[in-house]
């Protein structure tokens, strides 16, 4: 199996659990905290996933999740740049500060980056093909 369809296979898992996850009604700060982990995990696994479709359609390296977001909208892969700089900008807050405040308005967000998690999941599912 090349590395496309692996780190693909993870992306889908990923953004199954963050599914099952976001459909529990999570009230306390720990199913939250859960949710805004399984996200990090689902964004990573998708630019990394772009990476990796992108070397396989024998397109130039995306070293950034930045760079792969941009060639990835080209592509036509996801369809709401905006929102995916929006992702990146949320990831990058979670990974490197918490604060409750701003984890609950990421967690607020979820259900929008769920759909477009599973746009582009759907797109490179035609190229898994």
């Amino acid at each position: 199996m090349n590395k496309f369809k692996l780190v693909f296979e993870d992306y889908k898992k990923a953004v199954s659990q963050l599914q099952q996850a976001l459909s529990r009604k999570a009230e306390d700060e720990l199913l939250q905290a859960g949710c805004l982990k399984y996200f990090e995990f689902c964004f990573e696994l998708a630019w990394k996933s772009i990476k990796e479709a992108a070397a396989g359609e024998g397109l130039p390296d995306c070293l950034s999740p930045k760079v792969c977001l941009k060639q990835a909208f080209a592509l036509g892969w996801i369809t709401d740049e905006k929102a995916w700089l929006s992702m990146l900008e949320a990831r990058n807050l979670m990974s490197h500060t918490y604060q409750a405040e701003q984890a609950l308005q990421v967690y607020q967000k979820l259900p929008l980056y769920l759909e477009e998690l599973k746009t582009l999941q759907k797109a490179l599912d035609k190229l898994s093909g």
